[in-house]
């Protein structure tokens, strides 16, 4: 855990050397079959997007508005955030769950749920059936913290990125068998894309059990030997004396240990009683929100509207744009994923949000000069911002989120915290959903004169609010939080007690590093 300076390999200092340069993801049989695993926990996120975009794309369909008697304002509001609601009223269980029964049997259990969920919509005769939400909350709150705490060191963050990124590839199927199933002239049209979400579930129901969980898990619940075991299988080829993987299982348990030392009884107010901590929420809190409220909402949730706002109405055309923005977003996030451990967390946040903020700028004035002159030319230049926003919003809004509130939670407060950000992300979202549809409706291209202002407002934050991360180990980015109070912590118990009471000098924040600094590297 110690705290020190970066190399460009991917690794921290402290454990780059550890690293066998011949122990790569294609050449080792072991780390190919723990990135198979891997896939099985990242395919969450395609699911959540698939079920968090399916709404958007049945929203161009007739055969679904005629069946649900065109559903507009308030109500199409409140359906779009049901995937949302359904999601707040499993936030409370979900870290329990992960901490308490394991990443693994949490994802199981989001699975059932799922199942249930898509059975029932897939059934719908009234708008009150469509309830997907619930389960998928369970699994997206554990399978972050699994894919982050099993991953070989070099590819831990590029691969917790590409999670939240294939949140697009669900989008893809969710836009391309809508786009199939358009036209199909019955109600199969929107049941058929409705029963495909469950086939991820149905694969984690049956393999779950048979992927490994996560080391940090089971070390913290004392069993340390099946902890080490998985550590050496497949990161060290079974070899449990392995530098790598020596130092990673006595770096867990020294972090695990100081952690519960400053953080006992550890609840939800743990979150807010120190200025680490704090500073911790609110940047998750943020990012979180951010991530909906850059105006993101206005096209991923209701691209048909804006359509519309610039004299696009053929069904056929909304979809195609849609399917052929969901794989744009797909390649752009994917490849973002891979820059987040040289390119470094902090700029790709700002490049991601000034860029989105240009874009965005331009789009509201085309969408302006639309509705006043009518000018085709200006309803092309929208879609094109649009493609063009999102070049940059994918930079760091979608790999990056989930990414950085994981690896900046101590382990202790990492399912805690996920929560938190995942209800500042929810909370966004239906109030964008519900709010959306009426103010469009309403302002049409006036509405995103205020998003110009947020986002503006954002990068100002993120400038001065964000630590930069790269290329560390998670115990040593969740210590750059609270590398001072603990600091001092270890240099004054390595000093001892004082006899001289208040008149003791403090120790200064030099001495506090280096105490720091030996004790964690030793």
């Amino acid at each position: 855990m110690a705290v020190g300076t970066t190399v460009a390999t991917g690794a921290s200092s402290s454990i780059a050397h550890l690293l066998n340069p011949n122990r790569k993801w294609y050449n080792n049989r072991r780390l190919i079959t723990l990135h198979a695993w891997i896939v099985l926990f990242i395919i969450i996120s395609s699911a959540n997007g698939f079920d968090g975009s399916l709404m958007n794309n049945f929203q161009s369909l007739y055969q679904w508005e005629d069946y649900f008697n065109h559903p507009s304002g308030s109500l199409l509001g409140a359906l779009s955030a049901m995937q949302n609601i359904g999601s707040l009223a499993a936030y409370p269980f979900a870290p329990y769950l992960s901490d308490g029964i394991g990443r693994r049997a949490t994802i199981f259990v989001g699975a059932i749920f799922t199942l249930i969920g898509v059975a029932i919509q897939s059934a719908a005769y009234n708008i009150g059936m469509f309830l997907i939400g619930f389960g998928v909350c369970f699994a997206t709150n554990a399978a972050p913290m699994l894919v982050t705490e099993i991953s070989y060191p070099t590819y831990r963050a590029p691969l917790t990125s590409v999670y939240n990124s294939l949140w697009y590839s669900g989008n893809v199927i969710a836009s391309w068998t809508t786009y199939g199933t358009a036209y199909i002239p019955n109600q199969w049209s929107w049941r058929i894309p409705s029963i495909i979400q469950g086939i991820p579930s149905i694969i984690q129901f049956f393999l779950i059990f048979l992927a490994p969980e996560s080391p940090r898990w089971l070390i913290t619940k004392g069993r340390e030997a099946e902890g080490l075991r998985i550590l050496a299988y497949y990161h060290a080829d079974g070899d449990e004396q392995d530098p790598l993987v020596q130092f990673e299982f006595e770096e867990i348990r020294a972090a695990i240990a100081i952690d519960r030392e400053m953080n006992k009884d550890v609840g939800w107010l743990t979150l807010f009683k120190t200025p680490g901590n704090r500073r911790r929420i609110i940047i998750a809190v943020a990012i979180g929100w951010f991530s909906q409220w850059s105006g993101n909402g206005l096209v991923s949730y209701y691209l048909n509207k804006v359509f519309d706002t610039i004299g696009i109405t053929s069904t056929t055309t909304q979809l195609l744009i849609t399917g052929i923005l969901a794989i744009w977003n797909l390649v752009i996030s994917i490849g973002a994923s891979f820059l987040c451990d040289r390119a470094g967390r902090r700029p790709l946040f700002l490049w991601a949000t000034g860029g989105s903020l240009v874009f965005f700028i331009l789009q509201t004035i085309c969408s302006a000069q639309y509705a006043v002159h009518e000018q085709p030319a200006a309803a092309h230049a929208v879609i094109a911002f649009i493609f063009l926003y999102y070049l940059f919003y994918d930079l760091a809004y979608t790999p990056l989120i989930v990414t950085y509130t994981v690896e900046i939670m101590p382990n202790s407060l990492r399912a805690k915290g996920l929560t938190v950000y995942s209800v500042g992300v929810s909370l966004a979202l239906i109030f964008n959903q519900y709010v959306n549809p009426v103010a469009l409706q309403r302002l049409a291209w006036k509405y995103y004169i205020f998003y110009c202002c947020w986002i503006a407002f954002e990068f100002v934050f993120l400038y001065f609010m964000l630590v930069e991360t790269k290329n560390r180990t998670l115990e040593e980015t969740a210590a750059l939080f609270d590398h001072k109070d603990l600091a001092k912590e270890v240099a004054q118990a390595i000093e001892g007690p004082s006899d001289e009471g208040d008149n003791k000098e403090p120790v200064s924040e030099k001495a506090s590093e280096t105490a720091i600094e030996e004790v964690f590297t030793t």
